[in-house]
């Protein structure tokens, strides 16, 4: 099979679809793996390494969509990729269909098969292939919130850990998945104070199990929000339903119950946030504020270090890659349950329950497309 990595084009996106040592692995299958040149430079992976681990450079990246069986990427096409995507052909990358009609509407038009990372899912339910961004984006949540608790970046002008004296800052996170685990380690490590919130009780226990005892759980609910909002500096949203939009926990009345230069840090974004005032931002301009309460909805978070997100993407993306090469993406899909899962739109049909609900699309079952 011929799989193609192109340079990603998202705004301040550095990170690329497959390291060199994944391309190595690939070429001992006698796949043939075309990278576009300087696809990895932001990432730390020169185009000589990619060569050295036998990949082949192409300096076009329609030369790379013309030819490639298989696309893998990092973010969903955007712009003129849209256009590039054709009949039959597989793409593999974070789709997040349900936060774009647009995005929706020109895969179901390209008749491509798409396979979403974020949807791919084992037995157990977890997200194999979203944990490790997520554990990024969490981590990055508490860093750049911290950042923009600032003054004068027109935060409260807290410090998270507070000093000798002085009370910590105090940290709410909507949702104890993994991003929210990630982002209580790092806010409690930096010895905020932290609250997370959740509707799994199972989840909950789980957070007091592992994380220290100023990391305080309790129960979701719309009075509770509405009640914590108000007091807390630092708001993280870290709710995720795989595949379809996430709910809007936060409304935009109650920002203004909260304390001027309130910082919210919306990691749901790519599903279209839980917060209702959330409006997708780059790294180039990250935040806005709105009634007072400022706004961090990156749309990309893990693009911002990519050195280390390429290295933990491909660590888990690469045995389904190899699989899907191997096998060829009906094969593999059906020996395969957590890959099956991953399929959104196969030749025009929406075959993932989240995304026709998200668009009120017709859903045509996953044994048609396979059959």
């Amino acid at each position: 099979m011929t799989i193609g990595i192109p340079k990603e084009i998202k705004n301040n996106e550095s990170r690329v679809g497959l390291t060199a040592s994944g391309v190595f692995e690939l070429t001992q299958y006698d796949h043939h793996v075309l990278v576009e040149q300087g696809a990895g430079k932001g990432s730390g992976i020169s185009d000589a390494e990619y060569e050295g681990a036998g990949a082949e450079i192409v300096t076009d990246s329609h030369d790379i969509w013309a030819r490639a069986d298989m696309i893998v990427k990092v973010k969903e096409p955007i712009d003129g990729e849209l256009r590039l995507a054709r009949a039959g052909q597989l793409i593999f990358t974070y789709f997040h269909f349900a936060s774009s009609i647009t995005l929706t509407e020109a895969m179901i038009g390209r008749g491509a098969i798409c396979i979403a990372y974020e949807t791919v899912e084992k037995p157990d339910r977890s997200l194999p292939l979203l944990i490790p961004m997520s554990e990024v984006a969490g981590r990055m949540a508490v860093q750049q919130g911290a950042r923009y608790l600032e003054k004068p970046v027109k935060g409260r002008g807290v410090l998270l850990g507070g000093v000798p004296g002085v009370p910590p800052g105090r940290v709410l996170i909507l949702g104890a998945g993994i991003v929210g685990i990630q982002a209580a380690k790092m806010a409690s490590g930096l010895g905020a104070h932290v609250t997370i919130l959740d509707i799994n009780t199972d989840r909950l226990r789980h957070v007091n199990d592992i994380l220290p005892p100023h990391v305080v759980t309790q129960y979701s609910s719309q009075y509770t929000i509405r009640k914590m909002v108000k007091t807390h500096d630092l708001i993280i949203g870290a709710v995720l339903i795989p595949g379809a939009k996430a709910p809007n926990l936060i409304t935009r009345d109650m920002l203004k119950t909260m304390r001027p230069g309130t910082v919210i840090v919306d990691v749901a974004v790519d599903q279209g946030g839980c917060v209702e005032t959330c409006v997708p931002t780059t790294h180039e301009n990250p935040t806005y504020i709105i009634d007072d309460v400022l706004h961090y909805c990156v749309a990309n978070m893990p693009g911002a270090v990519p050195f280390t997100s390429t290295l933990a993407l491909t660590n888990s993306t690469l045995p389904y890659i190899i699989r899907l090469a191997n096998r060829g993406w009906k094969a593999a899909c059906l020996e395969d349950a957590a890959l099956m899962r991953g399929l959104n739109i196969v030749e025009g049909k929406v075959v993932y329950h989240g995304v026709a609900e998200a668009f009120d699309l017709p859903l045509h079952g996953v044994g048609e497309v396979l059959a």
